[in-house]
């Protein structure tokens, strides 16, 4: 009699481990969130639009196959008249796939992630300031009021910050998506 009942404990154990395995084995798995891919940046593009002439000068970085690789294939030396007003606007683009890909676009689409930041070094005496905001109210940089004053030259750096969920107008703060060192010239 103890054998027998020995034999129903060890059939019961079988199956109640099978169960599990089974139940467990149908268990839907979740699925992670795709990582936000970085998209390859081979150009920026700057229009600075005279605010009194109406005269759009562009400026532009390209490097056909991103960072690291090749030399870049133009690198444009920024030229400003001294005492005038611009709107900038800042434009990223894809050349390595045809069509090119506008990645301004999700810049703006991600704008609470984002945000453009420029900073002037050397002899530039230049006033930078945002002219468009994010769905929270935060600047993106997208679009920019420049004022020059007297003449000089230095550096103009353009620096993206992609910042999810940390946006806070810090530019130490995320991971960098692009940096240029544009030379600039104020006469």
């Amino acid at each position: 009699m103890i054998m027998k009942n020995s034999k129903i404990n060890i059939t019961t154990i079988i199956i109640l481990f099978s169960m599990l395995f089974i139940f467990n084995a149908c268990k839907d798995e979740e699925t992670p969130l795709p990582p936000n891919e970085e998209e390859l940046i081979t150009t920026v593009s700057l229009a600075f639009e005279n605010l009194t002439s109406g005269a759009i000068d562009t400026f532009i970085f390209r490097d056909a196959d991103g960072p690291g690789g090749n030399a870049p294939t133009q690198f444009d030396t920024i030229q400003l008249d001294a005492a005038t007003t611009y709107h900038l606007t800042t434009t990223l683009l894809n050349e390595s796939v045809s069509p090119s890909e506008d990645i301004t676009v999700e810049v703006q689409d991600e704008g609470v992630d984002h945000q453009f930041f420029y900073t002037v070094d050397g002899g530039l005496d230049l006033i930078i300031e945002y002219d468009d905001t994010d769905a929270n109210g935060n600047p993106i940089g997208i679009h920019n009021i420049v004022t020059t004053g007297v003449g000089g030259a230095g550096a103009f750096t353009v620096i993206l910050k992609h910042q999810p969920g940390i946006k806070d107008g810090n530019i130490t703060t995320g991971d960098t998506d692009v940096e240029v060192d544009f030379e600039t010239k104020v006469n």
